[in-house]
């Protein structure tokens, strides 16, 4: 008698860049093994882009359950914690269900924070956090060669977030931002058994899909969904309002572009997007 079998249960989870057709495999695979889809894109989560973050359609969510798409107003900022919160009481309710819990999206620091969990860094001092986003880039390597040789070697001079991270968090603790996430907690890998599938596609064919979907998204009301974004005279710094399409369709509606000018924009950005994910995807390991 085979006392090894594996009595955790499945999690599946559909990775990839957009456009690639993450949304008709999860939908695929929900309707073969009896799945719910639970999103994973950080964009699809807010309710006023559901045409721009190409959020499954009314009649694609008819067809299978899906939990997490358009739950969170734009007004307020989602971070990856909340949302893994939110993911592991989906995930748990389905698997109560007795249906296979089906992560699908291209946020990969989303699956991430879930499968690993988060480095507990304690709140940094908002005085402390001010004076370090205030350096440029070049400043803040400076000081990371002094301070964490390591995180400035790792890092790339440019990446201003990330070098005003890791200076922040050893300013404020006395530790790096390495030690702190060799020390990650709440991740929920070792409790499943994950089945990570990764939908790609020819960069070519990726391409022209991405170009494609836009100019049915403009089709379907994009500018729409835009102007009343605009109209609720949101923050500039809320994710809902730097999300690829917007600032660039605001222009065209404040007569700065083109229409034409403003899609050809969209499309560079998404691809650039696409292509960043397709590298970040394919260096991973999904299963920890």
């Amino acid at each position: 008698m085979n006392t090894n079998k594996d009595s955790r249960p499945r999690l599946a989870l559909i990775a990839g860049p957009t456009a690639s057709g993450k949304s008709a495999t999860a939908i695929a695979l929900a309707e073969k093994e009896g799945g719910t889809i639970i999103n994973a894109d950080a964009s699809q989560v807010y309710r006023d882009l559901r045409i721009l973050s190409a959020r499954p359609s009314v009649e694609e969510e008819a067809r299978v359950p899906h939990r997490l798409f358009g739950t969170r107003d734009g007004a307020e900022a989602c971070s990856a914690a909340e949302w893994a919160e939110d993911a592991k009481a989906a995930i748990a309710e389905v698997v109560a269900e007795g249906r296979l819990p089906i992560l699908v999206g291209g946020t990969g620091l989303y699956f991430r924070v879930l499968l690993d969990g988060i480095a507990p860094v304690p709140e940094i001092d908002p005085a402390l956090r001010a004076e370090v986003r205030a350096l440029d880039a070049g400043a803040a390597h400076a000081a990371l060669v002094r301070e964490d040789a390591a995180a400035a070697a790792r890092l790339h001079a440019n990446d201003t977030a990330r070098l005003q991270r890791a200076l922040e968090v050893v300013r404020a603790t006395g530790r790096t931002l390495a030690d702190w996430q060799a020390d990650r907690v709440g991740g929920i890998a070792a409790d499943f058994r994950v089945e990570p599938h990764l939908v790609d596609l020819p960069v070519a064919e990726l391409y022209a899909r991405c170009d494609a979907r836009l100019e049915a998204m403009v089709a379907g009301g994009a500018l729409d969904e835009v102007r009343a974004l605009r109209a609720r005279h949101l923050s500039p710094k809320l994710p809902v309002m730097r999300a690829i399409g917007v600032e660039s369709l605001s222009l065209y509606l404040d007569g700065t572009l083109s229409l034409e000018q403003s899609i050809e924009q969209v499309q560079q950005f998404t691809r650039n997007y696409a292509k960043r994910q397709r590298t970040w995807f394919k260096n991973q390991s999904l299963v920890t």
